[in-house]
């Protein structure tokens, strides 16, 4: 989903207090939309803006209904992209 190691996510799930999946018997991880969604956030962050893991986590704690609304402008804006690219191939 990421494209990134699943070492990273185990890292990241140490590093970030707000993603805490549950563990089933055989000790997968089992997350919820909800780590799935602050994954994306997180990704957002680290791998995109290039902010370091503790000023993801400083804006993260500090400022979560900014980053949260900023995201999603974010993942709108993404979608819409994906949506005019899409017309642009099949008109071409």
């Amino acid at each position: 989903m990421f494209d990134v190691n699943t070492s990273l996510i185990r890292f990241w799930e140490k590093e970030f207090s707000v993603i805490r999946p549950h563990k089933n018997k055989r000790g997968q991880r089992m997350f919820t939309n909800k780590d799935i969604e602050n994954f994306h956030r997180i990704y957002h962050l680290v791998k995109e803006r290039g902010m370091t893991l503790n000023g993801a986590k400083s804006l993260m704690k500090n400022q979560p209904e900014s980053t949260e609304n900023k995201f999603q402008v974010v993942k709108t804006l993404k979608s819409i992209r994906s949506r005019l690219e899409a017309i642009k191939n099949t008109i071409n």
